[in-house]
């Protein structure tokens, strides 16, 4: 009897919890957030740009002081994208469970990249007659390196986002249920 009470009772309790599951409420894509990470894919792309170009210095004759310049744009974009980044944490709150994932999974790249960026500015002010050291050129491919695996997280994220509304969008029209 106490076999076949656990028995039943266990199912009970699988579908209690798979209907609190279901009935669960869903939160919806933040249109705002949407907006936000889209900006976001814009400006890792251009950090990208300008730190593939810079890691690109490695195999030319170009004089610190051009290095001086392709760094200090950096720093600017990688600034710029830490002040939107703060507008994504604020908007955090509304947004769905994927959004809040690439929200906090923009924060370690950009921790990177703040650091690799400082490095390289500290370097070219403390020597800038050895850019071509191999310390240096490591610190110009882990910074390319950075933008490169940011720009396309965050792209991948806004292709879902954008491929998501897309497939609710088909579900809706073709009346499948669920959806």
């Amino acid at each position: 009897m106490r076999t076949l009470r656990f028995w039943i009772g266990t199912p009970a309790i699988l579908l209690a919890g798979w209907a609190g599951a279901a009935n669960a409420a869903v939160v919806p894509d933040s249109e705002h957030v949407a907006k936000l990470l889209s900006e976001a894919k814009t400006m890792a792309l251009q950090i990208k740009e300008d730190a593939v170009a810079m890691e690109g210095f490695t195999r030319m004759n170009v004089s610190w002081e051009s290095h001086a310049m392709a760094i200090n744009q950096i720093k600017d974009h990688v600034n710029a994208l830490e002040k939107h980044e703060a507008k994504l944490k604020d908007a955090r709150s509304a947004a769905a469970p994927w959004q809040k994932t690439a929200i906090d999974r923009i924060v370690p790249y950009l921790d990177e990249l703040e650091g690799y960026t400082s490095a390289i500015i500290e370097r070219i002010n403390a020597q800038p007659k050895r850019l071509f050291t191999d310390d240096y050129k490591d610190f110009l491919q882990a910074n390319a390196d950075y933008a490169t695996d940011l720009a396309g997280m965050v792209a991948d994220f806004v292709d879902y986002g954008k491929t998501k509304d897309r497939m609710e969008r088909l579900g809706k029209k073709l009346e499948i249920p669920g959806r």
